[in-house]
């Protein structure tokens, strides 16, 4: 369908909702925007009773790391876990999905720098047959130096779409006790207590002399026009350098402090929307609903579970968190304008066609239909044309 009407839907602009709206398609863009009856002779889907919303925008997630390593030690080709994976994320209204694939050097599984990068590879290779649009969130240890190396060959590639900064260094962050890092190695990764033990020492005595050479790759991402992130900010000050650093997204910052003053600073601060959703960290740190409630998160993103992430907008909204299309920003403009994605994001004249068709059945959202520029990539149903 080239020109068609999406039409009796509840339409979710960035400004409110439209009760009885329509929205006209042509060519993979959005042409006419409104409510009521459009007098367009057109096919038309018949949307009545369920919710317009743009393709969701999913900046962190590192799902793809369970597609092609289910169990410890137990893997499956790239191309096979990424084309599945591809389907799974169009069921769930995900129409651009940024994989957060991690350089960690010596950690076990993907997060080797060899297995990251092929990973990477694979993804750039693979775009033009996958049905919904993958970017690549590259994930740097502070400690792996040699990972530099590694995206340095794929920045050039024009592979990396957004790097971020990671530091599990124990004693901050996440980990603020050494034994809650090496319980997360060992139950994880399944590695010995030992080399667990050795790994840490070698983190600590690495931290304080790599941060030079960080930096200096941090100027060079910036030059190449990449989205910087930081991730598990902890205290004012690290938000405060990590900001002097050209850095413009703070995700999952773990104080209260951090995430007001990234806020302040004008930084955009992502949460998870596992966390959203349940109300709680599975790692016991912040809550992400709290953080919403104070204004100081503006960013949901799926951090390990991409099925979580429309029914975290609708739980923020039944829950009268925030109003439904305020909600919805938080996985479709405001990322967007994070990793400047001018065309995507919302429900307006001259946009992409990204758009999910969801109806709500008894307390949880279902996605009935998904549209990328146009083109239906997933469907539960046959529609009324």
């Amino acid at each position: 369908m080239s020109e068609f009407l999406i039409e009796g839907s509840k339409v979710i602009t960035p400004f409110g909702v439209l009760d009885q709206g329509y929205v006209l398609v042509s060519e993979g863009k959005i042409l006419e925007v409104g409510e009521g009856e459009p007098k367009y002779s057109v096919k038309r889907i018949k949307a009545k009773g369920m919710f317009l919303l743009p393709g969701l925008i999913d900046l962190h997630s590192d799902a793809i790391e369970k597609e092609v390593e289910p169990r410890p030690n137990t893997f499956f080709p790239f191309e096979l876990a990424i084309l599945e994976l591809d389907r799974k994320l169009a069921l769930w209204g995900i129409t651009t999905f940024f994989h957060a694939i991690s350089f960690a050097d010596k950690e076990l599984g993907l997060r080797s720098n060899q297995l990251a990068s092929k990973l990477a590879e694979t993804i750039l290779k693979l775009k033009p047959r996958l049905l919904t649009n993958h970017k690549i969130h590259a994930r740097l240890e502070l400690t792996n130096v040699k990972g530099i190396d590694y995206l340095g060959e794929l920045i050039e590639k024009r592979a990396i779409d957004a790097l971020s900064i990671m530091d599990h260094t124990p004693g901050q962050g996440q980990f603020k006790k050494e034994k809650d890092y090496k319980e997360y190695l060992e139950k994880t990764y399944k590695i010995k207590s030992e080399d667990v033990s050795l790994l840490i020492k070698e983190k600590l005595s690495l931290r304080d002399s790599v941060i030079e050479k960080v930096e200096r790759f941090l100027i060079r991402c910036r030059e190449k026009g990449l989205t910087l992130i930081s991730h598990d900010d902890d205290s004012a000050e690290k938000v405060r350098w990590v900001y002097e650093r050209g850095i413009t997204v703070s995700e999952f910052p773990t104080s209260i402090e951090a995430a007001k003053t990234a806020k302040e600073l004008g930084m955009t601060v992502c949460v998870g929307s596992p966390n959203a959703l349940r109300g709680l960290s599975h790692h016991g740190n912040l809550s992400a609903r709290e953080l919403i409630k104070l204004g100081y998160a503006n960013i949901l993103c799926s951090d390990y579970t991409p099925s979580t992430l429309i029914q975290a907008i609708f739980k923020l909204s039944t829950e009268d968190i925030l109003p439904l299309h305020e909600a919805i920003k938080l996985a479709t403009l405001n990322p967007a304008k994070a990793v400047n994605l001018d065309k995507k994001g919302s429900i307006e004249e001259g946009k992409d066609a990204d758009l999910i068709l969801v109806k709500m059945e008894e307390s949880f959202a279902r996605v009935v239909m998904t549209m990328r520029e146009g083109r239906v990539i997933y469907s539960d149903r046959i529609f009324d044309v």
